[in-house]
């Protein structure tokens, strides 16, 4: 279900901001400590730029640490509420699982799709582009966050599509403080930018959440 944040009062997008101080900026490997509105207010601010972009940039599901279950195995293994059986080269059988776009529960890892939180297409427009292969291949299988990959419907992840969520928000109104508070941590832990709109999007939404308390530590 698209969500188009378009009715934004400057005057609110002007508080919020004034009254948020950028986290300190922190080295890979240091954790961060803020809160959902100053992580916010400290993205960069750049224009978006898909020039040279293919899927095929970020190579992505591989067997990083060489046990036998790629990316998407591990997200499953990792997120299921209810452990499935793995047999052979890491198949799945049984389970349960949870999306939280769409709060739904499917017994059936093969009705699910591992979305990156943050597309890569978008990665690519707020950055990525000019990183090395390797560090596009790290983003694409980030483990190091549980943020940063998310077993969800494929109906949901593929109505995301590569939108950002002045276009696109979870179609459970409960999910969204959550996503929005996941998409920031990713596009800070991984020093993405944010274009104009989207930052306006994101600030006006972080308001409406709770000023909880996050924590990240970079990747790069």
């Amino acid at each position: 279900m698209r969500m188009h944040i378009t009715a934004i009062l400057p005057a609110l997008v002007v508080a919020v901001l004034a009254g948020a101080m950028p986290p300190a900026a922190a080295a890979p490997g240091a954790m961060v400590t803020t809160t959902l509105r100053e992580a916010v207010a400290a993205l960069p601010l750049a224009a978006e730029d898909r020039t040279g972009y293919t899927r095929e940039r970020f190579k992505h599901w591989v067997d990083a640490d060489r046990n036998g279950c790629n990316t998407r195995s591990e997200v499953l293994l990792a997120e299921a509420t209810e452990p499935p059986l793995v047999s052979g080269r890491c198949t799945l059988s049984g389970g349960l699982w949870h999306s939280y776009y769409d709060d739904t529960d499917t017994e059936d890892a093969r009705s699910l799709d591992i979305d990156h939180m943050v597309p890569l297409a978008e990665a690519w427009d707020s950055g990525a582009r000019g990183w090395s292969a390797q560090d596009r291949q790290d983003y694409a299988n980030d483990l190091g966050d549980d943020r940063a990959l998310v077993a969800v419907s494929a109906r949901e992840n593929r109505s995301k599509a590569d939108q950002d969520p002045r276009e696109w928000l979870p179609t459970a109104p409960g999910a969204r403080c959550r996503y929005i508070e996941e998409w920031t941590v990713v596009k800070s832990r991984w020093g993405l930018s944010a274009d104009s709109a989207e930052a306006a999007a994101l600030t006006a939404l972080a308001a409406r959440c709770p000023r909880t308390e996050i924590t990240y530590v970079p990747a790069r």
